[in-house]
């Protein structure tokens, strides 16, 4: 039940194979030359928006995708193999997919792994824990990521809608592990994140025009609601597929949610694990205070592609819920809760909303 460490020195401007000792064949820049036509093809036809980290986000399928993700998603249409026992984390940008790749990662190793060594310690979430999206780059030009054992764990902030039916679809066994927050939390989250990483080439972005962008659906991966709601729909449709989970849940208990996703993963907790504080300690390792204190996530970086390397110390800001209130005024608040109750209206998902009296 293990997953090995993959490296995260290759490029996508220069991809090599995974170990980084065979460069690349004709064959494979042709493969990449093609990709990039096609790419090149769909971005002429679609509508174009602004960008929180780059200059310019694309509306595809009903989702704004930076050119490079549009690229990914063509990958992962054309060269990746799910295998039945995969498990994929899935959220939108900034809520929560940190933490749940270290508890998804703790759990699936626990037998095979001591607290006092733990990967976690020597990498962080995301070196452990690969994403999908940056991952099928580097294995280029995409294998069956033969080299990971099962089940293999991937993470993804494409919505739902996007992906492959050889993912999604009901008659498949992979399964998908969905977060997600109040949407005022992740707003303010991911201005914070893209800020850090923007392109020192572009204005930064104000919070004030990060709001109107986030209220009209323009940012990564997003619109936030539809991304939400397409996960909902399908853990409500196949709920032995999709696990949906809320971190303001996650925050309020910790452990009994870990019980309940550790179960979901096929890796349930023994009654002598719990009995033995397994669960707890888990909870501790992976917790925001911990993490965040390591090492390797106050001076690491992880390269996802040749023009995205992020401080690892970026993925940590707060934790926080209810941040928010920090930020917004009263009237954007109403705004967003409206937007929130209209687009959720009549699917059973209560999302963020203030109860007033």
């Amino acid at each position: 039940m293990s997953t090995d460490l993959i490296p995260n020195q290759n490029t996508c401007s220069h991809p090599t194979a995974i170990n980084g000792e065979n460069p690349i064949s004709n064959e494979q820049e042709d493969v990449d030359n093609k990709l990039n036509g096609k790419v090149n093809d769909i971005v002429a036809t679609l509508a174009k928006g602004k960008g929180w980290r780059g200059p310019e986000v694309f509306l595809h399928k009903g989702f704004w995708l930076p050119q490079n993700a549009i690229k990914s998603l063509l990958m992962i249409h054309e060269y990746f193999h799910p295998k039945p026992t995969d498990i994929f984390l899935a959220a939108f940008m900034k809520c929560g997919t940190t933490w749940l790749r270290a508890l998804m990662f703790a759990t699936a190793n626990r037998h095979q792994y001591k607290t006092s060594d733990h990967p976690l310690l020597r990498t962080g979430p995301h070196g452990v824990f690969p994403s999908l999206d940056a991952q099928i780059f580097l294995e280029y030009p995409v294998s069956k990521f033969d080299n990971l054992p099962s089940p293999r764990l991937f993470a993804t902030h494409f919505a739902h809608d996007l992906l492959p039916t050889s993912m999604t679809s009901p008659s498949s066994t992979c399964k998908f592990v969905y977060v997600c927050r109040d949407p005022k939390d992740a707003l303010i989250s991911k201005w914070h994140f893209m800020s850090k990483i923007r392109s020192k080439e572009l204005t930064p972005m104000s919070f004030n025009e990060a709001y109107e962008l986030f209220c009209n659906g323009v940012s990564e991966y997003g619109p936030f609601w539809e991304h939400v709601l397409g996960y909902w729909k399908a853990s409500q449709e196949s709920p032995e597929k999709i696990l949906f989970l809320k971190y303001e849940d996650m925050k309020k208990e910790p452990s009994v949610e870990l019980k309940k996703l550790a179960k979901f993963m096929g890796m349930p907790f023994t009654t002598e694990e719990e009995e033995g504080g397994v669960v707890e300690e888990i909870v501790k390792l992976c917790s925001f205070e911990n993490l965040s204190n390591f090492e390797v996530n106050k001076d690491g970086v992880q390269t996802f592609r040749a023009q995205v390397v992020v401080e690892n110390r970026n993925f940590f800001r707060k934790g926080n819920v209810g941040d928010w209130e920090n930020y917004l005024t009263e009237e954007m608040r109403d705004r967003i809760d409206s937007i929130t109750e209209t687009r959720l209206k009549g699917s059973g998902l209560a999302l963020g909303l203030l109860h007033k009296a």
